[in-house]
């Protein structure tokens, strides 16, 4: 029994890795009180926060290519309430240092809060993976990669560090491939200019171990995540495309290919806080989809359980009929399709590591309990200030059995800019999750290589 408790102090302090989800976490809750990957399944007493009520399934009549907020059952509701400067301080319980900042600060920024609906679910074979094998998943010694994990399951359901949790977060479950067929980028206007940045492009993320299932020890060179990107406008970046490799221990391959040079070259530092190309310095790597890449560079700490306003259900932000320039407003993406809820969500903090340099030192993470997607994150600059919002909108993806982000939006306090990501709004075309099993040539560890980029970029 001393042991048991031993080993459970040094679980809150981050001190023990691989062992401590094992031994600190009765597993047998997994499917009881909580559900199947880790979320307590029980609303909030006061039933702001509704029980988990399973994964969300559209009206009948819908398939892929219809609009999906047009399929939704609750599609009719109105926002409870909208948080703007006047009443934030009422909420600022439920609200993060970012979204407080962009209240006060931003002129006319809101947010328009409505009825939360649990419903991000995940697909059963997911589920029974990851209660059959709790326990079992573990942290590298190093204290940051994965070293062990049976997949695809949540490796974490009761974590008990911050590192448990963010890979959590980077082995979510999205199906076999994640396709945007058309997208953009925007960077709205420098102050004092009306000229946006505009990129469009398409893009294909892929994960292998959903049609290879992995189990026990993970080897660090082996990719978790194939990612191929083409720019389509403008003129100038047109043709440029980029293929990069993730792994479980070891540093992203990227490669890229220069249409002028016709050549794809590698970029070994197209990573971490590195500017991305052709946005003027508001792109860091790392920030995609709010936190990406490898989490090496931080020490996460596990702060707990809050209750947070986050974007969630967000159909309006997938509406690929509607124009770019509807949702693009001077100093924020417009509210009417923006959708906040209150649910409970993990908070993680990270530490730039001591030796270690980030332009964004201190950053937290809220990541939803249900789906286990990072809904909302914060960067703090050198001098502890609050420099950038970012937020996901978590969206149910129904061919998947799984929740995804819709579109992602990250709010530079410091330069008063910001950038609408992965959304196809104005495209004319859905986003396009494929389940295990689906056939495409693409969809091969070979097809993310170097060779590859050159042999299929043709400009």
């Amino acid at each position: 029994m001393k042991i048991a408790n031993v080993l459970r102090a040094l679980a809150v302090t981050g001190l023990v890795t691989g062992l401590v989800t094992a031994s600190a976490a009765d597993m047998t809750r997994l499917g009881q009180d909580l559900t199947g990957v880790g979320a307590e399944k029980a609303g909030s007493k006061d039933g702001a926060i509704p029980e988990f009520s399973g994964m969300s399934k559209p009206l009948p009549g819908w398939s892929y290519g219809k609009l999906r907020e047009d399929f939704w059952k609750y599609k009719a509701e109105k926002a409870l309430f909208v948080i703007d400067a006047s009443n934030v301080d009422k909420y600022a319980d439920k609200l993060t240092a970012g979204q407080i900042q962009m209240l006060k600060q931003v002129k006319g920024y809101t947010m328009p809060v409505y009825p939360a609906h649990r419903e991000c679910g995940l697909p059963d074979s997911v589920i029974n993976s990851t209660k059959a094998t709790a326990g079992k998943s573990a942290i590298g010694k190093n204290g940051w990669t994965l070293d062990s994990a049976v997949l695809p399951s949540v490796p974490f359901p009761m974590p008990q560090t911050g590192i448990e949790v963010m890979w959590n977060w980077l082995m979510r479950y999205q199906g076999l491939a994640a396709e945007w067929p058309d997208a953009y980028t925007v960077v709205s206007p420098r102050p004092g200019t009306t000229t946006p940045i505009t990129t469009r492009w398409n893009q294909l993320s892929y994960f292998p171990w959903v049609d290879k299932p992995m189990s026990g020890n993970l080897e660090p060179e082996a990719m978790q995540n194939g990612f191929y990107y083409l720019y389509t406008e403008p003129a100038a970046l047109a043709g440029q495309g980029t293929i990069q490799r993730y792994y479980y221990g070891k540093d992203v391959d990227t490669f890229y290919y220069f249409t002028g040079q016709r050549r794809v070259r590698r970029l070994p530092m197209y990573a971490y806080d590195a500017p991305l190309i052709g946005y003027e310095n508001q792109y860091p790597a790392d920030i995609s989809f709010v936190f990406y890449g490898n989490p090496d560079r931080f020490d996460w700490k596990l702060v707990g359980k809050k209750d947070v306003y986050i974007p969630y259900n967000g159909f309006g932000m997938q509406r690929f009929n509607t124009k770019i320039s509807e949702a693009m407003q001077a100093n924020y993406v417009n509210p009417a399709m923006r959708r906040y809820e209150l649910h409970r969500v993990w908070e993680v903090e990270g530490t730039v590591k001591s030796g270690v340099r980030h332009s964004t030192p201190k950053k937290t993470l809220y990541i939803d309990e249900d789906s286990w997607w990072v809904a909302v994150g914060d960067d703090f600059d050198a001098q502890g200030k609050i420099w950038k919002a970012k937020e996901n909108n978590i969206t149910p993806q129904w061919e998947l059995g799984a929740c995804a982000s819709s579109a992602s939006v990250y709010n530079d306090l410091i330069s008063g800019r910001y950038v609408l990501d992965e959304t196809i709004i104005g495209t004319g075309k859905d986003i396009r999750s494929y389940p295990p099993g689906s056939k495409d040539p693409r969809f091969k560890d070979n097809f993310f290589t170097a060779e590859n980029l050159s042999a299929i970029s043709d400009r």
